[in-house]
């Protein structure tokens, strides 16, 4: 007996993608398995861990706790994004930095939560990013390097527009 298939289409780092796809595949392997994006990790496919957490539409979620067919004609961002035009996101270089990182199985997860909540919560608090860090599990780091690298890329993001104002002055006046 043949497997029933639904087409999807989604747009996933900025293309479109269809394929044909069995309705309980989870999201993280399709990214995997279909479209060879294999920064999003795989940890415990229950929703436990977060290492697999993607962008759907725009909001932080586990991709092992979705199914492809739900995330139809969704928008899905993964930590090969981050990186644009060739440069790191801030919370890329604060994690070279601040050493957010040691055995790197968490840190596809860790980066697009980071990632996420500097976009959004620009001035948190270290509490305020161990919350949004709660549902991450990290065995190696303890976490400490971890906020730090949020908290520098806090100051990156906040870094930026000045500079890019700076930069923007000295080409109208040359």
């Amino acid at each position: 007996m043949e497997e029933e298939r639904h087409a999807v289409t989604l747009v996933v780092n900025g293309r479109a993608v269809t394929e044909e796809v069995e309705p309980r595949l989870l999201l993280s392997h399709f990214l995997r398995d279909n479209l060879g994006l294999t920064g999003t990790h795989v940890g415990c496919d229950t929703s436990q861990c977060g290492v697999c957490t993607v962008w759907v539409d725009g909001l932080p979620v586990k991709s092992c706790t979705v199914l492809t067919v739900q995330a139809d004609g969704s928008e899905i961002t993964t930590v090969e994004e981050l990186t644009h035009d060739g440069v790191p996101h801030v919370v890329q270089q604060a994690f070279q930095r601040e050493h957010g990182l040691q055995c790197g199985f968490c840190t596809p997860g860790a980066l697009m939560l980071s990632a996420w909540h500097v976009d959004h919560y620009p001035g948190a608090s270290d509490a305020e990013i161990r919350e949004a860090l709660d549902g991450l599990i990290c065995r190696c780091t303890g976490y400490e390097n971890i906020v730090r690298a949020v908290k520098r890329a806090q100051a990156l993001q906040e870094e930026a527009p000045a500079a890019m104002a700076g930069q923007a002055r000295e080409e109208a006046s040359s």
